[in-house]
This record gives structure tokens, C-alpha cells and sequence, in this order.
């Protein structure tokens, strides 16, 4: 007889989700984790870094007081009180995640490392545990790439820079994803002098329009940006390390944040025995989220490769696949992941938005589409604000049905439920247009953008006509 019903490995969102709903459900539940409760999320990744980011919003906000008859002494930055402050936020959500928590909801908690011993057997800390089905859930780690010199210099992840016990005198992040900027720009408001490098282009996923409105916003900030260019070597030097960048230019910094992506934590699960092969990106699955190779073994969050999708690195989705298997593993329901409306956010000042599709992706995989495009320097309560600045473009097919939408300015997350909604339930963009929204609001933006797909409709002849007939009608 199995030990128990589902043993899930790795207690992060996607861990913690399907535990929840499954013991509520009457199953009984093994949670396996070797580290902090609660995950990269909690601990390491979004609550630590949106912290950070909003002490560094309020020394941005001391600093602009004055133009507007504030005035107040130019802020000095107390990091202690500020890693308390971020370590203040971790504690007050850790209860939720907690091993107590969960054991109250019946769930079996083991604090140990696990890995199979078979297609449906796991070892957990030295004991055999045999399951009817199990959830891999175990996340992702900090890639840190092969570049010379590296392992002799003492550098950062996401997983330790919050540990620094005083600012970087300057930082050097390499890699412009959503962590590196988040970091960079939080660092630079709170004192620090920040160069980020970046092969590529910053932020090379999201729309290139929208970045340009990011760029210019971090380089008015004091972030120095170096595009187009990699990291060659580093080697240490007194006070920190010296990095040589491609093209021969040499940088000297305090200290090094490495945020070039990250890739799911498949060593030591032992996956070969259960009948699985890992890589970098992950354990592949069909798109209701069963792993391909053995029937009883279902897999959730950074560590997912869904077929034809990829995987995705966000807590949202870990979310949304708890919900998958739900359905999938305890209903036998037939789901399908989709990720059509997938919103994403990158929390800097401004924040930069993308759900669905961006305008390149659109054109790739519909060919003739409708581009909306609206100025948030027009937005009254922006402008209210003194923070008229950024954009907003929607992205629709020909007939009207919102393909994605990308956001640059403030509070442009905030955009992402409406516009994942209209996505996802395939909505007309005259549904966006006909909405009532209260005034003033940053979201008007995009019902303005959405009214102009039927602005030239009502301009045209036709109507011209029959408005010209109507108007003698008593």
C-alpha cells in the first residue's frame, strides 16, 4: 500500500498551492522541502527584492519633495533598518507558507532532501516513502555562467544579495532581466553607484518601444548601462574586483550581482529512476502539466517544461499550474496550459508591462495586426501626479480582439489583470472601450487606446451620411 497520496517535492508556490487544495480535498499529502518554507519567492526572489524596491521609492520621493514645496532634508540611507524593513516583510508573510501552518491542515511535512528510488518511490532523508502520485515542485537556481576568473572573486545571486551587510559602494549586475534592473535601480535610489552589462540589449524580451522609455528613465536615475557588450573576465583587486568587459574596457566595482537567468533544479532528484531525463530547463511535460515518462508524476512551477510552451520562471505561473494539476491529477479533468493572456511584470520606475503577445511576436504568429498606441503624458491622473510619462500599446487582430498589450510607465502592473482578462475570455477590444472606469485613473489609458480601433469607423462616410439623415428625425 502507498504511504501516502501525493508526495510533492519542494515547498514554494506551486508546492504549497496543490498541498493546500489536496488536503482540503480529503488526500493525504507528503510536502517535501529541504530549505525555507515558502521558497525563492518568499525568501529570496519577490517579497525580498519589493521591499527593497519600495524603501528605495520612498529616498526617490524625499529627493523630488522639495520641487513640489516639501522640503525636507536629502535622505540618509540607514541600511540596517533597511534590510530589517526587508527581513520585517518576509516575517510577516512566512506564516502563511509555515511547516505549522500546513501540518494544521493535515499535510505530512518532512524537512529533509528526496529523491527516487523508483517509478513510484522516493527517498526522503534515509526513509523509503511510496506514493500513488507525486508533484516535482523544486524550482530553479541562479545560473552562473562559465566566465574566467569568476570563481576567484566573490560575487552575488538573487539568493544573497539581500545579505550584503552595507550598500555596494558600486555594483556591477550583469544580465538586464527583471532581477538585474530591479536591482540595479533599488541600489542606485538607495546610494550605490550601478553600472549594469548586458550582451544584448536591456531587457531584451519585452517590446523594444516600451524599453526605450525604461532606458532613458534608469540612465536619468545615474544607472550607467553598457549594452551590446559582454563580460570577458574578472580578477580581484583591492576593495572588490576589476571586470575586463569584450571590448577591452575595464571596470572596477565592490561587488558583482550575476543575473543571467536561471535554470531549474533537476540535480540530485534522482529523475532517472522514475522513469524522467532533466535538463537546464526543466522536466518536460504534456500540456496538463503529467510529466512524459511516467503517468503518476506531475510537475509544477521554474522547474516545468511544458511541450511547446517552455518554461516559465514566475510565482504567477507556479499559481496557475497548481491549478492545472488540480484538475488534472485529482479530478482527471481534461486542461490544457495556456499561455495566451501570461502577463509579466519588471518592477522598476517605470515599470515595464507585457501580457500576452508583444507587437513582434504578434506579427510572427498572426501576420496582419492592429497596433494602439497612447501616451501616458496625456493620462490626467499621471499628469495630476507630475508622472506623466510612458506608453501604452495594444496589440489587436483585424477584427478587434486583443492579441497582448505592453506597458511602460507607473503602476503599469496594475494594467495586467484587465488586459489578461480581455486576453484570456477573448474579448473585443469594444468591451475595453465601453468599460466605466472611475476618473482619474492610470487604467484609462487603456480604454482611450482601445476606443481608437472604432475612432476612423465613426469617422467614415457612411456614417457620415446616415448621422446627416438622422439629424432630421424629430
Amino acid at each position: 500500500m502507498p504511504d501516502t497520496d501525493i508526495a510533492i517535492i519542494g515547498a514554494g508556490a506551486a508546492g504549497l498551492s496543490v498541498a493546500a487544495i489536496s488536503a482540503a480535498l480529503g488526500f493525504r499529502v507528503t510536502l517535501i522541502e529541504r530549505g525555507e518554507m515558502g521558497g525563492d519567492c518568499l525568501n529570496t526572489g519577490c517579497v525580498p527584492s519589493k521591499a527593497l524596491l519600495a524603501v528605495a521609492h520612498l529616498a526617490a520621493e524625499a529627493r523630488r519633495a522639495p520641487r513640489y514645496g516639501v522640503v525636507v532634508p536629502p535622505p540618509m540611507i540607514d541600511w540596517a533598518l533597511v534590510q530589517a524593513q526587508v527581513k520585517r516583510a518576509i516575517g510577516t508573510i512566512a506564516p502563511h507558507d509555515s511547516e505549522e501552518r500546513f501540518r494544521a491542515m493535515g499535510v505530512d511535512v518532512l524537512r529533509a532532501s528526496a529523491h527516487f528510488t523508483g517509478r513510484d518511490s522516493l527517498d526522503v532523508g534515509g526513509r523509503r516513502l511510496v506514493f500513488r502520485r507525486a508533484v516535482i515542485a523544486a524550482g530553479s537556481r541562479a545560473v552562473v555562467p562559465p566566465i574566467p576568473g569568476l570563481g576567484q572573486v566573490p560575487f552575488l545571486t538573487h539568493e544573497t544579495i539581500f545579505d550584503v551587510p552595507a550598500c555596494p559602494e558600486h555594483l556591477l549586475v550583469l544580465g538586464s532581466g527583471p532581477i538585474g534592473l530591479e536591482m540595479a535601480l533599488a541600489h542606485r535610489r538607495l546610494g550605490a553607484r550601478v553600472t549594469v552589462v548586458e550582451q544584448a540589449r536591456i531587457a531584451s524580451r519585452e517590446d523594444e518601444e516600451c524599453v526605450a522609455v525604461l532606458r532613458a528613465a534608469l540612465l536619468a536615475e545615474g544607472v550607467e548601462l553598457r549594452e551590446g557588450v559582454g563580460l570577458a573576465e574578472v580578477a580581484p583587486a583591492p576593495g572588490g574586483l576589476t571586470a575586463r568587459l569584450a571590448d577591452g574596457t575595464q571596470v572596477q566595482a565592490s561587488h558583482l550581482l550575476v543575473a543571467v537567468g536561471r535554470a531549474a533544479r533537476v540535480e540530485g532528484l534522482g529523475l532517472e529512476a522514475a522513469g524522467l531525463v532533466g535538463s537546464a530547463r526543466g522536466v518536460q511535460t504534456n500540456l496538463a502539466l503529467r510529466a512524459e515518462g511516467n503517468r503518476r508524476i506531475w510537475v509544477a512551477g521554474d522547474i516545468a517544461d511544458p511541450v511547446g510552451l517552455g518554461p516559465r520562471a514566475f510565482t504567477h505561473v507556479a499559481s496557475q499550474h497548481a491549478g492545472i494539476i488540480v484538475r488534472s491529477m485529482l479530478f482527471r479533468l481534461p486542461v490544457r496550459l495556456d499561455y495566451a493572456a501570461l502577463p509579466r511584470v519588471t518592477y522598476t520606475d517605470p515599470e515595464l508591462a507585457q501580457i500576452g503577445l508583444t507587437e513582434a511576436e504578434a506579427r510572427a504568429a498572426h501576420g496582419e495586426v492592429r497596433v494602439l498606441r497612447r501616451g501616458l503624458g496625456e493620462n490626467d491622473r499621471l499628469v495630476a501626479e507630475d508622472r506623466a510619462e510612458g506608453l501604452i500599446k495594444l496589440i489587436a487582430s483585424p477584427r478587434g480582439r486583443l492579441l497582448g498589450a505592453s506597458v511602460v510607465g507607473p503602476r503599469a502592473g496594475d494594467m495586467a489583470g484587465m488586459l489578461g482578462l480581455m486576453i484570456g475570455r477573448r474579448l473585443p477590444l469594444s468591451a475595453l472601450a465601453g468599460v466605466v472606469l472611475p476618473y482619474p485613473t492610470v487604467q484609462e489609458a487603456a480604454k482611450r487606446a482601445a476606443g481608437d480601433f472604432y475612432a476612423p469607423k465613426l469617422a467614415s462616410p457612411l456614417v457620415k451620411r446616415l448621422l446627416g439623415l438622422l439629424k432630421h428625425l424629430p
